[in-house]
């Protein structure tokens, strides 16, 4: 590798660059869709914040406008990680730790507590477990080689 390309950055050009891209454009997406009628049904109903909400996105994941916010903010950060190696790789072992404390708290708070703020349904739960066992595997996986080698640039 020259010189040039060891302080080139250049947008998604590793694979964990790629994967946090994806993931980024996917959580936009999603984040979106929680207010469009017809992807999300009862969107009429949608509250900013609470588990009163009676939006559900593909009519199965309970959403609100502060969940879809927390979407389009992951999107986001997604899509700034993939400028990186280390960026990249962080966005998606701490954001799939993030999910995974997510999971946690989906499973010990009632669905109709006021402590379930975000809100979250059981199949909001599971989606919150694979999200972080994928985006955790995608990290540790797909960021191993450049680390190992130590040609991680940040």
């Amino acid at each position: 590798m020259s010189a040039t390309d060891r302080t080139t950055r250049r947008y998604a050009q590793t694979a964990v660059q790629k994967a946090a891209l994806i993931v980024g454009i996917v959580f936009l997406l999603v984040g979106i869709a929680g207010f469009i009628p017809g992807l999300t049904s009862n969107v009429d109903r949608i509250v900013f914040v609470g588990h009163g909400s009676e939006a559900l996105l593909l009519g199965v994941f309970q959403v609100s406008i502060l969940h879809n916010i927390v979407h389009l903010l992951f999107g986001v950060v997604g899509l700034w990680a993939a400028t990186s190696f280390a960026a990249s790789r962080n966005f998606l072992i701490w954001g799939g730790a993030v999910y995974a404390l997510l999971w946690l708290y989906g499973l010990l708070v009632p669905v109709d507590s006021a402590a379930n703020f975000v809100p979250m349904n059981d199949a909001d739960d599971w989606l919150h477990l694979g999200l972080a066992v994928g985006m955790i595997l995608l990290g540790l996986l797909l960021g191993r080689r450049q680390a190992v080698t130590g040609t991680a640039r940040a």
